[in-house]
């Protein structure tokens, strides 16, 4: 391969990452994945430091992660996802992603009992399956709902005067 060629491979390259940042749903996934790591890591730090010492204690585990983790998701959906700027009220935004991660939490707290309980799946392998389930709803929730803004409103027809 020439030198000549390499810029124009870099070039490409550089567009191609710009494309692919620039699509919300490749951003949703980085952050998604970023915060479930970051949120199974706790929730595995927990159920090994507290959860086993009771006999429902992966519910401990579940919602000390979920609090920690939901804290950092907000912060990151908020600012690199959806790229909220000036608009909006933060406490509100925060209200409603919570509300979002809520059924999330509902799903995952049934989901998680019935493996754990009933078909007798260990809990960190258990969790781990659900957050395929829980990350799509999260997805579509947060879209439609915690960050969706108002369409701006179209501009009046000055020829109707």
């Amino acid at each position: 391969m020439s030198r000549d060629s390499l810029p124009v491979t870099a070039t490409r390259f550089r567009r191609l990452v710009s494309r692919l940042v620039g699509d919300q749903r490749v951003r949703f996934l980085i952050v998604g994945g970023i915060n479930t790591a970051v949120g199974y890591a706790l929730f595995v730090a927990i159920e090994l430091l507290v959860g086993q010492r009771f006999e429902y204690g992966y519910f401990v585990s579940l919602y000390g992660s979920f609090f920690l983790a939901t804290l950092v998701a907000f912060w990151l959906h908020r600012h690199y996802t959806y790229r909220v700027t000036g608009t909006g009220n933060v406490v509100i935004d925060f209200l409603r992603f919570q509300s979002v991660y809520l059924v999330s939490l509902g799903i995952n707290t049934v989901a998680l009992w019935f493996l754990v309980d009933i078909a007798h799946v260990i809990p960190t392998i258990a969790q781990a399956f659900i957050v395929v389930v829980t990350t799509c709803v999260s997805y579509l929730g947060h879209k439609f709902f915690s960050f969706r803004r108002p369409a701006a409103p179209a501009p009046a027809d000055e020829s109707e005067s």
